[in-house]
């Protein structure tokens, strides 16, 4: 069961992209169930965001706090120049994430994410030869949405044209046309 006053398991307290993250798309025990998900405490016994956050300010995140940003975050720069993470690279958007549920509010952001998990999911189910849910998630979390949605139409197109069945080609093309996006915009 999430903790009162937090609905959305797929945004962290603290601005990670839970439901872009591979490991809420892992089967078996080492699952995340997402921030404050069933199973939380038990997986991530303390954390100071959700104890802040979600218990003694009753908020989804720390982007609806009026002492957003406080002390407990660094500075954007901080999360631009750590080191890439091929599983896991949504730390790089914690304070955007955050900044834009400040401006817009969770909802708004929690519409935005959808369209980013529902683009994900349609690449595990038709593209993902074993090896390359990381790999999906990173694009989802951090690729423009256009640019996502146009290389999953562009991969499929070329998928129905070429009548591709073999699951390893069929991620070949889709990671050849995100990787352009990512060559060229990040």
């Amino acid at each position: 069961m999430n903790k009162p006053g937090k609905i959305y398991s797929s945004i962290g307290c603290c601005g990670l992209d839970c439901g872009l993250c591979p490991r809420y798309y892992t089967d078996g025990a080492s699952r995340c169930p997402g921030c404050a998900g069933q199973d939380f405490a038990n997986k991530h016994p303390s954390c100071s965001f959700i104890t802040c956050c979600v218990k003694k300010k009753n908020l989804e995140a720390c982007g609806q706090c009026a002492d957003f940003p406080c002390p407990k975050f660094k500075a954007n720069e901080f999360y631009q120049q750590l080191k890439e993470s091929s599983s896991y690279p949504s730390y790089k958007k914690v304070i955007t994430n955050l900044n834009y549920i400040k401006e817009n509010s969770i909802e708004e952001f929690i519409k935005q994410q959808k369209q980013r998990i529902e683009l994900l999911e349609l690449m595990i189910e038709n593209f993902n030869d074993g090896r390359s849910r990381s790999f999906f998630c990173k694009a989802a979390c951090l690729l423009d949405i256009k640019d996502l949605k146009y290389s999953f139409d562009e991969a499929n197109k070329k998928v129905k044209a070429d009548n591709i069945d073999n699951i390893e080609i069929k991620a070949k093309i889709i990671k050849n046309i995100i990787n352009k996006y990512f060559a060229s915009h990040l």
